[in-house]
């Protein structure tokens, strides 16, 4: 992490997720980071990345944002007040949203540099096509009206661990079979994984369920009808996941955060989307990338996927 020196230009950048859209961020941080090397950089995120904030190093401090709901007027005072406080000299609004225009709105003149889309800052992402463009490409030309013209690829090198423990055998195969619990449209169904962790044991790779604790009620199906696939659920830090993404022959997964920090170690990468979302949007993107969309994922034959993945093996 930078060392600012006393005095240094005052910079916020503003993220909040989810996972994949965070790890995405990461060349925009980076970016920023070598565009302010001296200055002194805070990230305003929410709960579940604080840590990631903390360890990838691009920022002296990480500030929490509770993210208070509209009739929460004394928490939109403290926010303010921590604005103003700060005195911020260029805020860079990553997250887009109608709530960080609002930070905007809250902070009295004279207001700091802004990139964005808030009414009236300074560098206004003013592409009335934004909306449907990948994100990487949406920041990297946000960016661009902001004077950083070099936009890094996104990086998780930073998120490493051991894996020892795990005592995993050398051939294995990772499988994500969760996602978001509001959109269910988006996974492939638990039986249809079930199916493929047999077939990779019968072309040599061992399947590995990876999953939060929210997730098990998906990998438990699995690992009931594959006795000899490896349960990881709700064992894994996201540096052990990357880690574990290293020495995967393939990953193979939903449209779901953990894919793009897969898709960003350089292992090959299989991603099912459904028509519920735009992979030109939001796929994970990386060297050994591809993507199998279906309008319905449990239209997606097993054999499809298993072809994609057996061109890692």
């Amino acid at each position: 992490m930078n060392e600012a020196v006393a005095g240094a230009e005052r910079i916020l950048v503003i993220k909040h997720g989810a996972l994949g859209d965070f790890v995405q961020a990461t060349g925009p941080f980076k970016a920023i980071r070598a565009h302010h090397l001296e200055s002194r950089i805070t990230l305003l995120t929410s709960l579940p990345f604080e840590t990631l904030g903390q360890e990838c190093g691009y920022f002296e401090d990480v500030w929490l944002d509770g993210r208070p709901s509209p009739i929460q007027v004394a928490a939109w005072l403290q926010l303010r007040k921590r604005f103003i406080g700060e005195q911020f000299d260029r805020i860079y609004d990553l997250q887009t949203s109608d709530r960080t225009g609002w930070y905007y709105r809250i902070i009295p003149p004279p207001k700091p540099q802004w990139s964005g889309i808030a009414k009236g800052c300074s560098h206004f992402h003013d592409n009335p096509d934004r909306d449907h463009m990948h994100t990487v490409d949406r920041q990297a030309e946000q960016l661009r009206l902001a004077g950083i013209n070099f936009l890094p690829k996104p990086d998780v090198d930073w998120l490493d661990a051991p894996v020892a423990g795990f005592q995993l055998p050398a051939l294995i195969a990772l499988l994500v079979p969760g996602g978001s619990p509001q959109r269910p449209q988006k996974r492939w169904p638990a039986t249809h994984y079930a199916a493929l962790a047999q077939r990779l044991l019968e072309v040599g790779l061992v399947p590995v369920l990876i999953g939060t604790e929210d997730e098990r009620g998906v990998t438990s199906k699995i690992a009931q009808r594959c006795a000899e696939a490896i349960d990881l659920t709700g064992r894994t830090s996201l540096s052990e996941l990357a880690s574990l993404c290293r020495l995967a022959s393939v990953v193979i997964g939903n449209d779901t955060g953990p894919m793009h920090i897969s898709a960003l170690t350089g292992c090959r990468t299989v991603v099912l989307f459904s028509r519920d979302s735009n992979p030109a949007l939001c796929a994970p993107r990386g060297s050994q990338v591809t993507v199998i969309r279906r309008d319905r994922l449990q239209d997606l034959a097993v054999e499809d996927v298993l072809r994609e993945a057996q061109h890692a093996a």
